[in-house]
């Protein structure tokens, strides 16, 4: 293949093609997600290990299988599946790495769904903004007001943008330094770990001792993302240091090691407040309050905070291709 014919390098070529993917169509409506299909195996797995896992250590070694079986393994296939297209043809590849990697990307999702809401309540529609909210976040939304709904979306905004965009992105990133890897399996392995924890990553029942591993996992793997995040954030708001000081007064209170610091890096970055009650199917759930109460959360927030992570997203490919260039 005449790799001269590219101005990029053709191994940066299928992430920007996909990050121009995932711009323009996000993830189609009735099309087959990687997701879905780790959640089905999430699933039986998960309903064989309860079903017959009777003792707690018996629960906790079939975690660990279900967590770095389903990690390595999405890596390995998706690594496997890439050799063979390139086997095959060099187009042919790098289409299928650029599908694949769009689908790891929530850019457009995330911010589709955060103005679905936002429509509803523009029409004054209260109640369908509570039932749309619902099927994006797991707190009761039956009784929130409009306030409380912003603040919903702005949390979910700015915790998803980590693990839905920059984490992804960074591993990708990793990947494309890495040829004998690539970009697709190490994106879609950390794909499976988030949704390892979105599915069975809780400390409740029945999944306290199921999860467990995928949760601290998920935890780990995120942490040096969710903190370049963080610095990105930082430095592109122009408030370096009114960010990074709320970050280590505000989000170390926070239970999770990455979320508090995504939310608590937004919330400082656009002078707004997060965090306090929620409901989960009825019961009171506190969460530590997170940057200054500057100004009241609004639509044009939760814009600009989307705006913040395609724009830190935009600035971490930039980088790359300048880097791949120069080398």
């Amino acid at each position: 293949m005449n790799y001269s014919l590219f101005p990029i390098p053709y191994s940066l070529s299928p992430l920007l093609i996909a990050a121009y993917l995932d711009y323009l169509i996000g993830d189609p409506w009735g099309w087959l997600h990687p997701v879905q299909v780790m959640g089905w195996v999430i699933d039986k797995f998960t309903q064989i290990a309860l079903k017959y896992g009777d003792r707690r250590d018996t629960r906790r070694l079939a975690g660990v299988v279900l967590c770095w079986g389903l990690i390595l393994g999405t890596g390995g296939l998706s690594w496997l599946v890439i050799y063979a297209c390139q086997w095959i043809h060099p187009w042919l590849s790098m289409a299928i790495q650029s599908i694949a990697l769009a689908s790891c990307f929530a850019g457009k999702s995330l911010r589709q769904a955060a103005e679905d809401v936002l429509a509803a309540i523009a029409n004054e529609d209260l109640d369908l903004a509570r039932s749309k909210l619902s099927m994006y976040v797991g707190r009761d939304t039956d009784k929130l007001t409009i306030p409380e709904i912003n603040r919903a979306i702005l949390e979910t905004v700015t915790e998803n943008a980590i693990d839905g965009v920059m984490a992804p992105l960074f591993y990708a990133i990793v990947g494309t330094f890495i040829p004998v890897v690539g970009a697709v399996p190490l994106a879609m392995a950390y794909k499976a770990a988030s949704t390892l924890d979105s599915m069975v990553g809780y400390r409740r029942e029945p999944y306290a001792d199921l999860g467990w591993c995928s949760a601290k996992s998920e935890d780990m793997i995120t942490w040096l993302p969710c903190r370049l995040a963080v610095l990105t954030l930082s430095i592109i708001s122009g408030k370096p240091l009114i960010v990074w000081r709320l970050c280590w007064q505000d989000a170390i209170q926070d239970p999770s090691p990455n979320s508090g610091w995504s939310e608590c890096a937004y919330a400082a970055a656009l002078g707004v407040q997060v965090g306090g009650v929620n409901y989960y199917r009825g019961q009171v759930q506190e969460k530590p309050l997170l940057g200054d109460d500057l100004h009241p959360i609004t639509p044009m927030i939760i814009q600009q905070a989307l705006n913040l992570t395609r724009h830190s997203f935009l600035l971490w490919l930039g980088l790359t291709a300048i880097v791949l260039k120069l080398g």
